[in-house]
């Protein structure tokens, strides 16, 4: 993808097209809370879904796990058609697609009814993700396009915090199929991007469908071989992986540039903040199945008891910012490091306790997560020269989703499969075991990033200071 401004965009910081970024990123922000609150809310009424069709959970974690994996691909897809097509029409296209899914699911009668509006769903929304790297770029100037990704970044972060939330609100009263007319709000802002986006290109170019498709069976085989317990799977996946491997070094114009992961700090940081994401998914898809399957809550009081760590996190987003900005990214990614470590080693001991008392747990996890996505992603762009910055951070962005599809998967056949024994001690529920393992496994997990931060990210301070001074 492409986001420098051709010459028909020369003047597009000028005064008309200034008032038109102001519009666009005050839509596109809304626009995100929608796409990504579809994302989280139907993780509360999982445990619905899997009774009305008599399915177990890890396969009925497909509802949110094939949301994030075409999501993830099709975010990159549309960023590369931009270069193409006017963004306009792709944002026309993906909203009504989004819709379209929203009104196939909120019909479903069978599974896999639910399935295809999921994936409609996403096909469209994915476009949404690719809108925000290109309009801040495109509508404002450099002095200003800060503030328009934080506002950007804004919209996202609420929309994964409200979404349990306005989940719960629904699925108290109606039926869980009514959480699809959410989205449906979408299309309330097409008129509004039709009228503020120009007609602008990007300079073209080849896309590689061979890279992408290589790439998208890679993950989709590892969904199915953790859900399905296959091997075989597994080995297709692998073998989707070498040829994608070999695909991105032999291309003309690979999918994505092999060159990227010979910067040995920018693919250490792309580790760990795959680590994290994927850890991180267990606080809005893992939880709320522990207060359902052990506490017995019904899907209102789930998200009744989600409600604090997500205000609390909206509230205190824009000051991790700031805290990154002042005293530094290696600040806040300890300070995160250590909420996350003592939230898992909390949840992993009090599992089974009262579910309120889980609730005020949640908060230590929400925040050091928002916190700790703030500081890698901070540290990971200063790995980046200038010229590989756009498509490193946007690779960035796709094995993060990525990384929180293949997780769901996991945690699905994990709970699945139960326990029968707690490694913690100090767990009194042996209901609760399975989550007190898996909590127990990642605050080990965020012990070993913690390491792994200080060793990699010490020296690269040091060399950016260095590189300052020669300077």
């Amino acid at each position: 993808m492409n986001t420098h401004s051709t010459p028909s965009q020369a003047t597009a910081h000028g005064p008309s097209s200034s008032q038109a970024g102001e519009k666009l990123i005050r839509i596109l922000a809304f626009t995100l809370i929608l796409s990504s609150m579809s994302a989280t809310m139907f993780n509360i009424v999982l445990s619905r879904i899997s009774e009305q069709f008599e399915l177990s959970f890890s396969q009925v974690s497909w509802v949110s796990a094939i949301y994030s994996l075409i999501y993830a691909i099709g975010s990159v897809l549309y960023g590369k058609l931009a270069d193409s097509y006017r963004l306009k029409d792709l944002m026309t296209f993906g909203l009504v697609l989004f819709f379209a899914g929203s009104m196939v699911g909120l019909a479903a009668q069978e599974y896999w009814m639910v399935l295809l509006g999921r994936i409609l769903q996403a096909a469209g929304a994915s476009a949404i993700p690719a809108a925000a790297m290109i309009i801040p770029v495109r509508y404002f100037p450099a002095e200003k396009r800060g503030r328009a990704l934080g506002i950007s970044a804004t919209g996202l972060a609420l929309g994964g915090a409200l979404g349990p939330v306005v989940s719960a609100l629904i699925a108290g009263s109606l039926h869980w199929r009514w959480l699809f007319c959410v989205p449906l709000l979408v299309l309330l802002t097409l008129p509004s991007y039709r009228k503020y986006l120009g007609d602008e290109k990007g300079p073209g170019g080849k896309i590689d469908w061979l890279g992408g498709a290589l790439l998208a069976a890679t993950v989709a085989l590892l969904l199915l071989a953790v859900t399905q317990s296959s091997w075989p799977l597994a080995g297709g996946s692998l073998l989707a992986f070498l040829l994608f491997a070999l695909r991105i070094r032999t291309a003309a114009v690979p999918f994505v540039q092999a060159r990227l992961f010979r910067n040995k700090r920018y693919s250490a940081g792309l580790t760990m903040a795959v680590v994290i994401m994927g850890t991180g998914y267990t606080l809005p898809f893992l939880t709320p199945q522990l207060l359902s399957d052990v506490h017995r809550l019904n899907p209102g009081w789930i998200g009744l008891a989600m409600v604090p760590a997500a205000a609390v996190s909206a509230m205190l987003g824009r000051r991790g910012g700031k805290l990154a900005d002042a005293k530094g990214n290696s600040y806040l990614f300890h300070l995160a490091s250590f909420s996350l470590l003592l939230c898992f080693a909390l949840l992993s001991t009090l599992a089974g306790a009262s579910a309120w008392l889980v609730a005020a747990i949640l908060i230590l996890g929400n925040v050091g997560q928002m916190f700790m996505q703030i500081s890698l992603s901070n540290a990971i762009s200063q790995t980046l020269p200038k010229d590989q910055a756009g498509v490193g951070m946007g690779l960035m962005t796709l094995l993060n989703f990525l990384a929180g599809a293949v997780s769901t998967g996991v945690y699905g056949r994990i709970v699945d499969q139960g326990a029968a024994s707690g490694w913690n001690p100090l767990n009194s529920t042996p209901s609760a075991n399975v989550y007190s393992n898996l909590y127990l496994t990642i605050a080990a997990v965020h012990l070993v990033v913690l390491l792994f931060f200080r060793a990699g990210f010490r020296e690269k301070r040091a060399a950016v200071a260095a590189a300052d001074v020669r300077s």
